[in-house]
């Protein structure tokens, strides 16, 4: 459908993909009435920093922000702050917000993001129990964080671990515990598990894998103790929950748009209503280099979708889609992350893990399909390029130090 013709376009949400599509949009000469309707009372910002950076006082919440709010007033986009869209009515293309105005529309973008997942425990609402989502989350958390205290995260993913790199960082006492037999358990293959894990040990901190929570004890509603399925109970003065996200996805659901696992949507973002978009962590979409749909939880995926929906939109060619790719700070160590791992059946190390300077090639059927590098630049770049077109490499060839990767690169590109 031709929507380049719209004069009212909402997008619903004002993280980095809404950020992205108003950008695009205007960008693209649309010129026609434009809000954006989120529920922080925060201008669109970015969210890595907020366990790294921003935690540790490093970073201004000013520099957190993707444009100043001079920039929407001189764009004419309109910002709904602390506004939360209840209902959407797809025959009559209104949105409806929650104190009963009505936002008609031509287009709608829904980029409503995603939300921790509740910790389902006794205890989980004490006082000094956090999630690590939000701009407010860190606001409670930080004036916590306080050298000799007791920190136990639950969850080994990657928010988990970044968050115990900064704490442990500030002096605070941490242990971390994880369902799993492993760290990144869901996410990396087991080499990259145990170098992780043997980093944060160095560090001074505590990981417990294979380890269920019962739940969390408390005294006068605050969290002072988190009690083990096999009796143990580890002191606490702060938890952070980290064990995954769920996608926002009922809104567009309970309109009928079609979702599952977030909301369905063609290569453009163009969900099962052909004048309602979706973009972000909320989006299941093509995963074009790996032939399947999926969602992306990424920064990378959020700025690609905004643009593929503004485009849309206006009826312009489709921004190329590029290999998905994401990063983790940890310490002194930066993992970039380039592809998807899943179901790779072959892993090549380039490199020593005990330098602290490799990268793990990940390949299925002898294409590469994914790399996990730490540290490690050339190879993360190189990559890039080199899941998208597909290549198939010697493993020989990969692991071999002495050639530079640009050169295997310019090699399987020839």
């Amino acid at each position: 459908m031709d929507l380049s013709g719209a004069k009212r376009i909402v997008i619903v949400g004002a993280g980095q993909a809404a950020a992205q599509a108003v950008q695009s949009l205007r960008l693209g000469g649309y010129a026609g009435e434009l809000t954006i309707v989120g529920e922080e009372t925060a201008l669109p910002y970015q969210r890595p920093p907020l366990s790294k950076a921003y935690m540790k006082g490093e970073m201004a919440e000013e520099r957190l922000y993707f444009r100043p709010a001079a920039w929407y007033e001189d764009n004419k986009i309109e910002v709904m702050l602390g506004s939360r869209v209840t209902s959407i009515d797809r025959a009559a293309r209104v949105a409806h917000l929650e104190h009963g105005a009505e936002l008609p529309y031509d287009a709608l973008v829904i980029a409503t993001g995603s939300r921790p997942r509740t910790l389902p425990c006794q205890g989980a609402d004490l006082t000094g129990v956090h999630d690590l989502r939000s701009l407010s989350d860190v606001e409670r958390i930080r004036p916590q964080m306080v050298e000799g205290r007791r920190m136990v995260i639950i969850g080994a993913g990657y928010i988990g671990l970044e968050a115990a790199a900064v704490a442990r960082t500030m002096g605070l006492d941490v242990t971390v515990l994880e369902m799993a037999p492993r760290v990144l358990a869901r996410v990396t293959s087991p080499v990259m598990s145990e170098f992780y894990a043997a980093e944060h040990i160095a560090k001074g901190v505590k990981i417990l894998t294979s380890t269920a929570l019962s739940h969390l004890e408390g005294k006068d509603g605050h969290i002072n103790a988190a009690a083990l399925a096999d009796g143990t109970k580890l002191p606490a003065d702060i938890v952070l929950v980290g064990i995954g996200i769920l996608p926002n996805e009922e809104l567009a659901k309970d309109a009928g748009i079609a979702c599952s696992n977030g909301i369905l949507t063609d290569r453009d973002g163009r969900t099962s209503d052909p004048h309602v978009f979706a973009a972000g962590d909320c989006a299941s979409r093509p995963l074009v280099h790996y032939g399947r749909t999926g969602r992306l939880e990424s920064v990378h995926n959020a700025i690609e979708q905004g643009k593929l929906v503004a485009a849309a939109i206006l009826g312009q060619n489709r921004p190329a889609e590029d290999c998905p790719w994401f990063w983790s700070d940890q310490y002194d160590l930066k993992l970039q992350i380039a592809g998807l791992s899943t179901d790779y059946d072959t892993i090549v190390l380039r490199g020593d893990p005990e330098d602290r300077k490799f990268a793990a090639f990940y390949l299925r059927n002898g294409t590469l399909i994914a790399v996990d590098a730490v540290n490690s630049p050339p190879e993360f770049l190189a990559s890039k390029k080199l899941i998208m077109t597909g290549a198939k490499i010697a493993p020989e060839v990969l692991s071999d130090t002495s050639i530079p990767m640009k050169d295997i690169a310019a090699k399987a590109a020839a």
